[in-house]
């Protein structure tokens, strides 16, 4: 059989692969296809970015008036309308419409064609980066449960209307930063450094420019490094079952609403 996680042939009675380390790799749930397909980070990240793009095409095509505006950080923007209609997150959304969901759902919404290109070359690096120190399914568990506790405070600090993905990639640097500090020595120490300058930037930018959700930032943030906390790292605590089912659960609840989000889009245009 191949190694769910590495893909290297190996016996399906090793106890520990012996390329990647994977404890038990013939385990039923290791090598059922509903369950392998998260162990994968390449298609993973294809998969998260197809769905941003898909939805950012939706919101344009729904919006009853579209942004041309000569300032690139509002080009090609969808109107806030059609943002809430699809699962915007904040006061509004949630008070208003009483969209809960949407502390799910804003993670795949963004407001212009230079936030989700920024935002989808920055996730598309640092999933991979943090995949090297965590795993794909613990990666994926952290990506997602960050954009929700930024969505979260953001709300609870009376924001009305937010979206992006930015929340869960800055969970992804609140885990890496996690594991740098956590691991020390010179690796640890190298990336707690080189993660402490993306924070430094992102204040900073988040400073400078405004409209830019920096509470909702921090949550994603604090979600990031709990979870990295919870979950450990692979150097730290091996991959196991409770991992692999929790990440295939937030994977269903995720496209379950996304679908119902893009059903309520396919009403409003047809």
């Amino acid at each position: 059989m191949f190694c769910p996680r590495c893909k290297k042939l190996v016996s399906k009675d090793e106890s520990v692969c012996p390329y990647c380390g994977l404890k038990n790799p013939g385990i039923w749930y290791k090598n059922n296809m509903v369950f392998t397909f998260l162990r994968d980070s390449d298609f993973v990240i294809k998969l998260i970015i197809g769905v941003n793009i898909f939805f950012y095409i939706l919101s344009l095509i729904i919006s009853s008036g579209i942004s041309f505006s000569s300032n690139p950080l509002n080009f090609l923007s969808p109107d806030t309308r059609a943002l809430i209609f699809m699962g915007a997150s904040g006061r509004i959304p949630v008070d208003t419409y009483n969209l809960w969901w949407s502390f799910v759902s804003a993670s795949y919404l963004h407001g212009s064609i230079l936030h989700i290109g920024f935002n989808m070359l920055a996730f598309s690096q640092l999933y991979k980066y943090a995949y090297h120190f965590y795993g794909n399914t613990r990666t994926f568990i952290i990506y997602s449960i960050s954009g929700i506790s930024g969505f979260v405070l953001s709300y609870l600090s009376g924001t009305s209307v937010t979206i992006g993905a930015s929340a869960s990639i800055c969970g992804l640097i609140g885990a890496l930063f996690y594991y740098g500090k956590s691991r020390g020595g010179l690796h640890g120490t190298l990336v707690y450094k080189q993660v402490s300058g993306w924070i430094v930037s992102l204040v900073i930018f988040g400073l400078l420019f405004p409209g830019i959700d920096n509470l909702g930032h921090l949550g994603g943030f604090l979600g990031g490094l709990l979870s990295g906390f919870v979950l450990g790292y692979i150097e730290k605590r091996s991959d196991n079952a409770f991992n692999t089912i929790l990440a295939f659960l937030i994977f269903v609840l995720t496209t379950v609403i996304l679908l119902l989000s893009a059903v309520n889009c396919m009403n409003a245009i047809f």
